[in-house]
């Protein structure tokens, strides 16, 4: 397919208008829309929040009669089917609309190639794949959760040039400084859910959310606690203002209606592994079914070495303090010797940024890589 310069400008809006919704679409998808007439814009739009109008929705009330035989430019294929609101695809073909240039197709069952032969079965002339790769990056969760069925899975680490998240006696504040930490809650705010172990909740009694400005839906709080170690005292069960899920092995009943006060909170039950801990590979497609799609993992070396070595984190965003902290220092990963690495490392960075006096590295596993963006940098 060749698609024209005014196409790709086009296009380019729409990337930038989807990315608007990115603290507030979750489950949803991020998309934009933007419908033109020759050179000119006459709507456009992006989804904002689930359960209300999509994109291409609010581009054609902005365009009102103007939509009549112009082009529609929209990052992922108008659905087809009604949820909470009704089909995209039969509203723009209700608006008369010419042309529809598609950034990607959906892999959702309930859509998947529908919207499209939809629109063309009505006339429509409908060009597909302008800008794939940088319509999947808007959605990673999203696609995760639909086409491998389990959450896509970020890392977040903080740690001082030494790799070290805190002294031997567990005190790490601050390690970053405050514009790396403003960073951390953008993150929380783009996460479908913040995850973190049970030792972290007992050692630092963290919060969790989003506070550092104002957000139309906090993520969900997962703590895994096998053992089902955690009490009412904690913050994230005495925050009523974000929702918790506890995920554990424990079926005790009785240990569980001690969260029967706290309707925000929920228990998963999920079975162990050898180790007697939650065994990750049934726990992400459990997850993936509660329409959990991007998880932004904070957690201490333990989980994090165990994410690791069970190849389940897809990007790593790593703030390193210009701090030396010392041997005796508590290490942010702590895993076996990995000789290979020296010579293919299984990791790519995707972007450096100097926050203060921090940097913050983003990385992404080159399967994860493959698997988003067809490609391998």
């Amino acid at each position: 397919m060749s698609f024209s310069e005014l196409d790709k400008k086009f296009m380019q809006t729409a990337l930038e208008l989807a990315w608007q919704g990115r603290f507030s679409t979750s489950p949803n998808p991020r998309v934009g829309c933007v419908i033109t007439r020759g050179e000119q814009i006459v709507g456009e739009g992006f989804h904002v929040q689930a359960g209300q109008a999509h994109a291409e929705i609010h581009a054609l009330r902005q365009a009102g009669q103007l939509a009549q035989d112009a082009t529609t430019y929209v990052t992922l294929e108008p659905c087809s089917h009604t949820g909470r609101t009704g089909p995209c695809a039969q509203a723009l073909i209700d608006a008369h609309i010419k042309r529809v240039v598609v950034g990607m197709s959906d892999p959702n069952p309930l859509v998947k190639g529908d919207g499209l032969n939809i629109l063309r079965q009505a006339g429509i002339q409908v060009d597909c794949g302008l800008y794939t790769q940088q319509a999947r990056e808007l959605n990673p969760g999203f696609l995760s959760r639909v086409e491998r069925h389990r959450p896509y899975i970020r890392l977040k680490i903080a740690a001082s040039l030494d790799s070290k998240t805190a002294l031997s006696n567990g005190e790490s504040q601050w390690i970053t400084g405050e514009a790396a930490r403003n960073d951390v809650q953008t993150l929380r705010a783009e996460s479908c859910a913040v995850l973190t172990g049970i030792n972290t909740i007992l050692a630092d009694n963290p919060q969790l959310n989003v506070r550092r400005f104002s957000a139309l839906r906090q993520p969900l709080r997962i703590i895994l606690d096998s053992k089902l170690r955690i009490t009412p005292a904690y913050q994230v069960i005495q925050d009523v203002n974000s929702p918790t899920l506890i995920v554990t092995t424990v079926s005790d009943k009785v240990k569980k209606t001690v969260f029967d006060p706290y309707p925000h909170v929920s228990i998963l039950t999920v079975p162990a592994n050898q180790h007697g801990q939650i065994d990750l590979q049934k726990l992400w497609p459990a997850l993936a079914q509660r329409d959990i799609g991007l998880i932004l993992v904070e957690a201490g070396s333990i989980l994090n070495s165990a994410l690791l070595a069970a190849n389940t984190v897809d990007e790593i965003i790593y703030y390193q303090a210009p701090k030396i902290l010392g041997a005796a220092a508590r290490n942010a990963i702590e895993l076996a010797e990995n000789p290979q690495a020296l010579s293919d490392s299984e990791w790519r960075t995707v972007a450096v940024e100097v926050l203060g006096q921090d940097c913050r590295w983003s990385l992404r596993h080159q399967q994860s890589t493959v698997w988003l963006t067809g490609i391998l940098e």
